[in-house]
């Protein structure tokens, strides 16, 4: 590995990509577009949303003989993390003869574009399916295109032109072999750089005269390290938050440690009775660990935004943010999750009830973070249930979500754990609600006590997303739907 200060290489199409003097928050869609010229990504709403930046940002596969990707959206993506990485943009897409993708072909056949702004980012989205799944059904289809925004086509030629491109399975792959070489060749270094002294240093992918600075640790131990230097640094993972700020906020923080690189957290250590899920952990990624053991909790964090929002956003990032309605924080208080903090060479285990000491506040402190969310596995008799409420069913924030778990132990509710996002200013458990549950029977529970409960427990206050009536209306019935639904002891 050749060493490059100041400068983000990254792969794009066969050649090295050395991109120097590049400000810390620029992001990868203006850096293609204003430098690089690759125009065919387009920028809609420059946060997460449309889907019409959307890319492919590859790494060498486990095995270093091929690279795996995911589909992201550009505009909130910072460039710097792209440093050792390897990029596909819809230009990447034409071949030596200029013979078209077949997806981009099936468009053209199928009649699936009309003013074709946001067709280079709906095309990336399935070519980024079809890299790995090269029959998928309706629903599948529909899933990977719900973060990419067509105003006037419509969807159905759309996913007729992905039915079709997927009838030439041959083609569909893309060849990546002449970036695995390069890839190898700019792979960021995976031990940390020690002084003379045997300190560590890391070493910054972009630092400015002012001494700011863009880092990019590959082990646990230089955040720590990093962190207790410098206790106010930006946490960058993935990007869904901070890209957001950027372009939105036009913040620049002065210290940014991208976490993608660290080995230890983008690992799940699995244990007997829980799962260890490290800081880096994707959000889909949680989704598949999810997805037979707690049902309910899956289909919410599909529900949670795009397919490349959930490939980059990670479980402990959404915790961290502390937002008084993010999505996952219900489920897991519901679960009895516990988040392993670390500052230093020091760790401690705090349950995810009393990890919010109010709106975006919480139990961190300088210098520390979050290092993994201990999950545990279901039990036998646990009854888990779990629903979101939004204006949209899909790619929308949430009105309310709620989550509950129970056992049914000679027709009474035992064990209940309740909680929910929305009502109050951080997610919480709802333990006045879970009083009026604990030792009755599903049928004699009423609604008029949980609403008791619920004017009891949370401050009556509309928001933009719906009033506090519905919201507390909404978060009543779905404690009954859930508890109706169970009436025979699950063995």
């Amino acid at each position: 590995m050749t060493q490059v200060t100041n400068t983000v290489r990254f792969v794009l199409d066969g050649q090295i990509v050395e991109a120097q003097g590049v400000r810390r928050t620029t992001t990868v869609l203006d850096y293609l577009r204003e430098q690089l010229h690759r125009t065919g990504t387009k920028e809609g709403c420059a946060e997460g949303d449309c889907g019409a930046c959307v890319v492919m940002v590859g790494e060498l596969n486990a095995a270093g003989t091929g690279v795996d990707y995911v589909a992201v959206n550009s505009c909130i993506q910072l460039l710097p993390a792209l440093d050792g990485k390897s990029i596909k943009t819809v230009e990447s897409l034409k071949k030596q003869d200029g013979s078209l993708h077949p997806v981009q072909d099936a468009m053209v056949g199928c009649h699936g574009s009309q003013c074709g702004f946001c067709t280079p980012g709906i095309v990336m989205s399935l070519v980024n399916l079809v890299q790995t799944n090269d029959a998928p059904d309706r629903q599948t289809i529909t899933d990977a295109l719900s973060g990419n925004l067509c105003r006037c086509t419509g969807y159905k030629p759309i996913i007729d032109a992905t039915v079709r491109a997927c009838e030439q399975k041959s083609a569909l792959k893309l060849d990546d072999q002449a970036d695995v070489p390069l890839l190898q060749e700019i792979r960021r270094a995976q031990s940390p750089t020690l002084s003379l002294d045997g300190e560590i240093i890391v070493q910054p992918v972009v630092r400015t005269r002012k001494g700011n600075e863009f880092v990019s640790p590959a082990t646990l131990s230089e955040v720590a390290d990093y962190l207790v230097k410098h206790p106010n640094t930006t946490l960058l993972a993935g990007s869904t938050e901070i890209g957001l700020q950027v372009n939105k906020q036009f913040s620049r923080p002065e210290h940014i440690m991208y976490l993608g690189n660290v080995k230890e957290l983008r690992q799940v250590q699995e244990t007997s009775n829980a799962w260890r899920i490290g800081a880096v952990v994707s959000i889909t990624q949680v989704e598949a660990l999810v997805a037979e053991a707690y049902p309910d909790f899956a289909e919410v964090l599909r529900r949670f935004g795009s397919p490349p929002i959930r490939s980059t956003a990670t479980l402990a990032g959404n915790i961290a943010n502390g937002s008084p309605i993010g999505d996952s924080m219900p489920c897991l208080m519901a679960l009895g999750a516990s988040l392993l903090l670390r500052r230093g060479n020091k760790t401690r285990q705090v349950a995810l009830e009393a990890f919010y000491t109010g709106q975006k506040q919480n139990v961190l402190q300088a210098g520390e973070f979050i290092e993994a969310i201990e999950l545990p596995k279901p039990q036998a008799g646990l009854v888990f249930r779990a629903h979101k409420v939004s204006k949209r069913f899909e790619q929308d924030i949430s009105a309310t979500c709620a989550a509950i778990s129970y056992r049914l132990q000679a027709g009474k509710l035992r064990d209940v754990k309740l909680a929910f996002n929305g009502l109050s200013p951080a997610p919480m458990r709802a333990p006045q609600l879970e009083a009026v549950l604990e030792g009755q029977a599903p049928a004699a529970v009423t609604a008029q006590a949980l609403d008791g409960a619920i004017a009891a427990s949370f401050t009556a206050r509309d928001g933009l997303r719906a009033t506090w009536a519905y919201r507390s209306l909404v978060a009543r019935n779905l404690v009954l739907e859930f508890i109706e639904e169970n009436t025979s002891e699950v063995a």
